[in-house]
């Protein structure tokens, strides 16, 4: 647990920091043999008065799938925020692009339910917001691996669902729950 508050803590200090690419190695063949190749690992956070900060994860791949049971993840953190300007900042760990859309959560349902069309899609009506842009806020053509887009949104106290709608993302497994708590 403390973990994710450290993550969120350092996000947090972080949103202010704009724009910048960095390269990072990664491991080659077999995990632990050789450099890898150098991949492009975005830190973008937004500029301007975040508000509250979610980060939120978007992963895909086989280790996933030992790990967590599914071919896919889409995790939100911390998964409760006050109301008012909320900053989801969605990062993609995984080697498929993502996006990030936020949809009110009805009264009594629960995250992972909502019907999918023969794309694989969920219906985005009402949806309040996306992030799909590389670096940069709002929507776009999607988060290509190691990329980061963000969204700020008013969110009243209430319920929302999270989710990767590309198609046949949801049905994956990427999809949360956002719980945004009334300020006394």
């Amino acid at each position: 647990m403390r973990g994710g508050r450290v993550l969120v803590a350092v996000a947090s200090a972080a949103v202010l920091t704009g724009c910048v690419t960095v390269n990072q190695q990664q491991a080659g063949p077999g995990m632990m043999h050789g450099r890898g190749a150098g991949v492009a690992r975005s830190a973008c956070t937004p500029t301007a008065d975040p508000g509250s900060v979610a980060m939120v994860m978007l992963g895909d791949g086989r280790m996933l799938r030992r790990m967590h049971g599914s071919a896919a993840v889409l995790r939100v953190m911390p998964a409760s925020v006050p109301e008012g300007s909320v900053t989801l900042v969605a990062r993609n760990m995984g080697l498929r692009t993502h996006e990030l859309v936020v949809l009110p959560l009805a009264h009594g349902a629960s995250v992972g339910e909502l019907p999918q069309g023969a794309d694989g899609a969920v219906d985005e009506t009402g949806s309040l917001g996306e992030a799909s842009a590389p670096c940069a806020e709002g929507a776009g053509d999607g988060l290509p691996s190691g990329a980061v887009g963000w969204v700020t949104l008013d969110l009243p106290a209430g319920r929302y669902e999270v989710v990767c709608n590309l198609p046949h993302h949801y049905a994956a497994g990427m999809f949360d729950e956002l719980v945004v708590s009334e300020v006394s």
